[in-house]
Formats: C-alpha cells, sequence, structure tokens
C-alpha cells in the first residue's frame, strides 16, 4: 500500500472512530481525537511539519524547568543507552510539551529534525495532535501512541512512548519519551517500552523529591524488607514534630488509601496538618529518631487504617548526617583538604590518608594524570600542615631549561659563572626553607640534578653554585608526576634510591572522568573563577551542566578550568548556556536548531547552486550582526566566527578587499 492510500485510511479510520467510539484499551486514544477535531480544530489530513519555539522561547522553558534538568540528566541518560541500540531517542519535554532536553544519534540529526524529535520541538496536542507527549499532558497517565495511534497521517510512520513526571505537589512537571522512526507493526511490540519509560520517569521524579526535600527527614516506606532500602516506594518528607510536608506519587495513593485527604489547589497547608501519626501506629521519636531502627537501619510499622504492614528507613535531613549522640568534629585546619572533593569514594580515602599525613615528616609522591589537580592537592596538604606560615615553593621540572634547573633550584654565590648576578642568588630550595618544596613532573628531572637533589633531601642542606659551604634547610618535598616512576628507574632514567626517598607516601588522584562528584567540582571552580573576575554574578544553566558532565575530559580538572573561564569570558547574559562551551565540549551534545531552519545551521553548503547555507541566511537576516545571531542560535560569538570560516561565509563590508 502506498504511503498516500495509507494516509487517506488512517483519516477514514479516525472519522469512521468519533461516531462509534469503542471502551476498550484504545479510549484513551480515541478521546484525544476528539479534542483535536472538537477543540484544536486540527485536520488530520493536513500537513503538519514539526513546530520548533524560537531559541529565546526556548531558554526561557529551560530556565523554568532547569532544577529538573540537572536532576534528570543521569536518568535520561542511563535511559537513553538502554534504548539506543533499538534506534530510540529520548526527549524530556516540560509540562506545556516544549522538548527542554534530548538525546539521540547524531548521524541522524537531520531526520530527528525534520520529525519533530529534537531540542525545542513543540509535542503539544495543540500543534501535534495525537502523540506520546501531547496526550500523556492531557490524560495524565502513560501511554504508547503507536503508528496510527497518532492524529496526524504524517505521524503514522512513529512509535512514541511517554510517562508523566509530577512534582511533590501533584502538579504535572514534565514527560519522558522515548521514540522511534522503526519498529513492529503490533503495538504489543512496544509494552516492555512503556514500562522502561515508566520505571525511569519515576526514578526521576523520586530524585526531584529527594532533592528538593534534602532538608527534611525522609521516610522511605515499602511493603517489603528486603526492598525498603532500595525500592523506597512511598517518599513521605517530614517536620521535627512528624507533620507531612510532601509526598511522591505513589505515597499520595497510599494516604489517600488510609483516609488522609489531600490538599486542595491553592491551599498554604499541604497536607492540612496530618501528622505521620495519623498514618502509622508509632509515636513520633520511634519514626524520626535512627536509633529505634533495627541492625539493618530498616523498623517495621503498622498503619492505623486498614492495619497494614510496612517497613520503613529513614533519611535523615542533610544537617544532621552526624551520628545519633555524637556532635560531629571539625578541625577548621582542614578545610583546604575537604574543599578538593564532595563525596567521590577514592577521592575521599586520599584525603582521609592526606590529613593523617599531613604533619608527619614523611616526603609525599602525589601521583594522577595531567590535569587531575596534584599542584592543588600539594598546596592543601601545605595550607592544612603546621607549615602554613610558611613559603610553598612550587617548581615544575618539566618546564624549565636544563641550563638553568641548577642555577634556579640550588642558587649560586656572586660571580660564579658569566651573566650571573652580582649580589648572587636564594635558589628555590633555599627560599621553600621551613615550608613545602613542590617538584611538579618529577619524572622529567634530568639524573644529573636527581643526583643533588638526592643529597639535599638525605643532608636537609643545599649548597649554592660556587659556594663552599653549604646552608641547612628545613624543608618537606612533595613530588608529583603522572610517570611510571618505577617503569622509568628500570630504563635507567630515574633513581631508584630518590624513588625511595621521595615516596615516603603515595597520594593517587582519579581522573575527572571517573569521579563522581564532578558536579560540585564544576560548581566550585565555577564559582573561584566567577569570585577572581570579581564582575558581574553569572548563573550556570541546566543545559551547560549537563553537556559539562557528559564531557569526558581527557584534560581534567585543568580542561574544565580552560572550558569554564572560555564560558565566563564569551556569555553575554547573565548565565552561560550551551552554546557558550568551548565547541568540543557540545560536540556529542546536540544544539537548538534556528526556529527558521530544520537542518539547523551545520548543513553543508551545496556550492553556488546550492541552497542559502541557514547560518548564512540568519546573518543576512540580522544584518550581519554576530551578537543578535549567536544569541538567537544559542552559540558563542567565536562559535559563529568559526563556522563562518569554515564554510567560506564572508560579510559583505570585506568581500571588497578579495
Amino acid at each position: 500500500m502506498s504511503t498516500a492510500q495509507t494516509q487517506r485510511q488512517h483519516v477514514q479510520t479516525i472519522l469512521r472512530s468519533l461516531d462509534a467510539p469503542s471502551g476498550d484499551e484504545d479510549a484513551v486514544i480515541q478521546r484525544s481525537w476528539r479534542r483535536c477535531i472538537d477543540r484544536f480544530g486540527l485536520d488530520p489530513a493536513a500537513p503538519s511539519p514539526p513546530r520548533y519555539v524560537p531559541d529565546r522561547t526556548l531558554r526561557e522553558h529551560q530556565d523554568q524547568a532547569d532544577a529538573l534538568i540537572q536532576v534528570a540528566r543521569a536518568g535520561v541518560e542511563q535511559l537513553h543507552r538502554q534504548v539506543q541500540p533499538l534506534d530510540y531517542v529520548v526527549l524530556l519535554t516540560d509540562a506545556r510539551g516544549i522538548a527542554v532536553q534530548f538525546l539521540g544519534d547524531r548521524q541522524a540529526q537531520r531526520e530527528h529534525q525534520r520529525t519533530g524529535l529534537f531540542l525545542g520541538a513543540d509535542w503539544s496536542e495543540e500543534h501535534a495532535g495525537t502523540c506520546a507527549v501531547g496526550t500523556c499532558i492531557q490524560e495524565r497517565v502513560p501511554l504508547t501512541c503507536h503508528h496510527s495511534d497518532h492524529f496526524s497521517a504524517h505521524h503514522i510512520r512513529l512509535t512514541c512512548t511517554a510517562a508523566p513526571v509530577f512534582d511533590p505537589d501533584g502538579q504535572l512537571l514534565a514527560v519522558l519519551d522515548i521514540s522511534a522512526y522503526r519498529s513492529p507493526e503490533s503495538k504489543a511490540s512496544q509494552t516492555f517500552a512503556l514500562q522502561v519509560v515508566k520505571h525511569y520517569a519515576r526514578m526521576i521524579e523520586d530524585a526531584y523529591f529527594l532533592q528538593r526535600y534534602g532538608g527534611r527527614h525522609i521516610l522511605c516506606l515499602d511493603r517489603s524488607r528486603e526492598f525498603v532500602q532500595i525500592n523506597r516506594r512511598y517518599l513521605l518528607a517530614l517536620e521535627e514534630d512528624g507533620t507531612l510536608v510532601a509526598a511522591n506519587t505513589a505515597g499520595r495513593k497510599l494516604l489517600r488509601h488510609h483516609d488522609l485527604p489531600l490538599p486542595g489547589p491553592g491551599e498554604a497547608r499541604p497536607f492540612r496538618d496530618w501528622n505521620v501519626q495519623d498514618l502509622l501506629d508509632a509515636e513520633i521519636g520511634e519514626v524520626l529518631d535512627g536509633r529505634h531502627y533495627g541492625d539493618d537501619r530498616v523498623r517495621a510499622f503498622r498503619t492505623h487504617r486498614h492495619h497494614e504492614l510496612h517497613f520503613a528507613t529513614l533519611i535523615e535531613p542533610q544537617r544532621r548526617r552526624a551520628p545519633a549522640g555524637r556532635a560531629p568534629r571539625r578541625d577548621a585546619s582542614l578545610a583546604p583538604l575537604e574543599a578538593l572533593a564532595d563525596d567521590d569514594p577514592a577521592m575521599r580515602d586520599t584525603l582521609t590518608r592526606a590529613a593523617r599525613l599531613r604533619n608527619e615528616p614523611i616526603n609525599i609522591l602525589v601521583i594522577g594524570e595531567t590535569g587531575t589537580g596534584k599542584e592543588r592537592m600539594a598546596r592543601a596538604l601545605h595550607d592544612s600542615s603546621r607549615r602554613r606560615d610558611k613559603p610553598f615553593v612550587a617548581i615544575n621540572c618539566a618546564a624549565m631549561p636544563e641550563s638553568l634547573i641548577e642555577s634556579e633550584l640550588f642558587g649560586y654565590e656572586p660571580g660564579s659563572f658569566t651573566g650571573a648576578r652580582s649580589k648572587g642568588m636564594k635558589g628555590l630550595i633555599a627560599q621553600a626553607d621551613g615550608g613545602t618544596l613542590f617538584l611538579d613532573e618529577i619524572g622529567d628531572m634530568p639524573l644529573q640534578l636527581q643526583t643533588r637533589l638526592l643529597r639535599v633531601l638525605a643532608e636537609q642542606e643545599v649548597l649554592p653554585i660556587g659556594a663552599s659551604r653549604p646552608l641547612k634547610v628545613d624543608l618537606r618535598v612533595v613530588a608529583a608526576t603522572h610517570r611510571d616512576l618505577r617503569g622509568l628507574i628500570d630504563l635507567g632514567r630515574f633513581r631508584e634510591d630518590l624513588f625511595y626517598r621521595l615516596n615516603g607516601a603515595s597520594l593517587r588522584l582519579p581522573p575527572l572522568r571517573e569521579r563522581a562528584d564532578q558536579g560540585y567540582l564544576i560548581r566550585r571552580l565555577f564559582e573561584e573563577l566567577q569570585a577572581e573576575r570579581g564582575d558581574r554574578r553569572v548563573r550556570l544553566r541546566g543545559d551547560a551542566m549537563s553537556a559539562l558532565l557528559a564531557y569526558p575530559w581527557p584534560g581534567n580538572i585543568r580542561e574544565l578550568h580552560n572550558a569554564l573561564r572560555y564560558a565566563l569570558a564569551t556569555c553575554e547574559d547573565d548565565e552561560v548556556v550551551v552554546g557558550d562551551l568551548p565547541e568540543e565540549c557540545i560536540s556529542g551534545h546536540l544544539a537548538h536548531p534556528a526556529a527558521h531552519s530544520p537542518e539547523g545551521i551545520d548543513g553543508g553548503r551545496a556550492g553556488p547552486a546550492g541552497r542559502e547555507d541557514p547560518l548564512e541566511e540568519a546573518l543576512r537576516r540580522h544584518r550581519w550582526n554576530i551578537s543578535a545571531v549567536a544569541r538567537e542560535l544559542g552559540l558563542s560569538r567565536p562559535t559563529i566566527y568559526r563556522r563562518m570560516k569554515r564554510l567560506g561565509i564572508v560579510p559583505p563590508n570585506q568581500q571588497s578587499a578579495l
């Protein structure tokens, strides 16, 4: 059957169903068809090209959904990894049906854009007709819109499955959707897809709940003791006195089941002053004091009504993470070390060892890839030690010219050699007296200097060039390397005795791509750079954070630092968006296409006889105002200039010079 015949048959099916609606599982789809005709005045046979909101409007939608986007990022990426082999794309839309987050195969970018499965597309029923996202928004239930379920005859190749995400007040927050162009004819083939999307929608919803109410007690309930720690089906946020503040979707159903009515629209008190004691047959202290829970951190409770058995675990407020009965002890001098990481397990182990070693009279070797923050670690060790009021002297053994390294390290007496200063010079080792000497890239130090350094470490004295008497020095050495020093020893390029002298203890720094606290590092460096600049306060928006978290960072923290500095330098408003990041950081993060061009701005030019490139069209429309084009396309000005150069686009005022 031809495409035209299939579309005509589809239109006839819709019209017949409206005359004789069924009462089966297709009732949701048929109600949507009725809305499309009666409420929205849509025609199933009319052409329905995808509708993209302008870039500025997309930013507004993303701003409003910013907190959700940041929380949902991990769930969206996990879901995409699961469904990508089956050629699905993943959309996260806001409550109005605008796609604020998108993941799909970059190779199929143009097909995504032509079909509307792309960032910034409007999938509300009002514009797209019956579809998984729009109908999910209207019906507030998970559903699959498969092939001819779609209202528009031009969408019948698609299969789309969506599930709602609700906020803690029960209001629709977002819709999670997976869609594909090719799939089996049977709608039953999407049953598993529906379960997967429902699962991830619930994960995102609950993650948002836990973040929003992290400062409150959160009671997690389940009918199974074995799974309550993992499943956390029912989530209830509680005040210190047990007052119910909020509940997730499952929690609200539980409360209704036990005859605890939820608030009406606009009511100030979330649960009409209901207390957890109104649900569970227990005292407040038994529920909110972790000491009443068992060794597995679980306790059984029965409900007042229906006497159902539920198992509970408690998430205490973030400000009260210390064990019960013990006040947290914090040594203020450890702050420099504590600031290096958040909750990454490998870094916390490293920092625990560093804290124990900070005042010990042994040298430390810091090991890690280039850019992992080895100098920051050395500086934090110094600043948290009893030597913090003395000098911290850093030397990059790889960057210092070999002809100067000896005089720079050891200093020299007046007239020691041609070109020497008349008063001589105090070497860097002597300058570190009483403090810390940091030797970065120690594996690149020449062999002959390794011998002299070994003597300094062994004798704690330094002999300047031309001097007859050594100077006593009190120093602690922290060395760092990204090289395999044992391998260099085997090759005869590093002294084994120096290795053991430097390696009194070793601290290993994980690469940024393996760290669990990337978000913390990004925010901390971003704040540091803003404080350094000392100008306007700039916000890091959710789409930029998502791109930064998705990037593998081969250059580690140093590359992140440079990327954030670049973004702050190129952003024009009071926020950094994904288009302000360096191009390599967004190579896998598809940008929003210009509203006027479903092809996006990366489409190639077909030569003089080919179509006009969308970027050039945008430049002409804005009279070659680069800033205006950059704002419209959500990109930085340097990116626009780079793409103009790559596409051979020359402004009119420069063409006469060619």
